[in-house]
C-alpha cells in the first residue's frame, strides 16, 4: 500500500469516526427527549388517576345525598299523613259544581240546530270556479 492510499483511507476512516459520533450524539439526543416525553406523559396520567378518583368520590357523595333526600322526603310525607294534614285538599265551592252541571248539560241532549242548505255544485274537474 502506497503512502497516499493510506492518507486516504487514514482519511476515509476519520470521516467514519465523525459520522459514527454524530449518530451517537444525534441518539443521545432523542433518547433524552424521549425520556422526557414519556415522564410528561406518566405525570399526565397520573393526574387523569387523580382526577378520575375525585369525580368517584363526588359520584358515592352524590348518590348518597340522593339516597339521604329520598328518606327524608319519606319521613316528611309520613309525618303530614299521620298528622291529618292531606297532601291534596278537596275545594267544595258551589259555583264551580253548578258550572260543570250547566257546562255537562249544555254538551247533553238533542242537537235540533237547523243549518241552511247550501247549494253545492257537483265538481266535475272542469269548472275552475268550484
Amino acid at each position: 500500500m502506497t503512502h497516499e492510499e493510506e492518507e486516504e483511507m487514514q482519511h476515509d476512516i476519520s470521516k467514519l469516526q465523525d459520522q459514527v459520533q454524530q449518530i451517537s450524539l444525534t441518539q443521545k439526543v432523542i433518547e433524552d427527549k424521549m425520556g422526557g416525553l414519556k415522564r410528561d406523559v406518566e405525570a399526565k396520567m397520573y393526574g387523569v388517576e387523580a382526577k378520575m378518583d375525585g369525580v368517584e368520590v363526588k359520584m358515592d357523595d352524590l348518590k348518597k345525598g340522593i339516597e339521604d333526600l329520598k328518606t327524608n322526603l319519606t319521613k316528611l310525607l309520613q309525618e303530614m299523613l299521620a298528622n291529618g294534614e292531606r297532601v291534596v285538599k278537596k275545594t267544595h265551592d258551589e259555583n264551580k259544581i253548578n258550572v260543570n252541571h250547566d257546562f255537562i248539560d249544555s254538551n247533553v241532549g238533542s242537537k235540533n240546530h237547523h243549518v241552511l242548505n247550501i247549494n253545492m255544485r257537483k265538481f266535475d274537474g272542469k269548472d275552475p270556479r268550484t
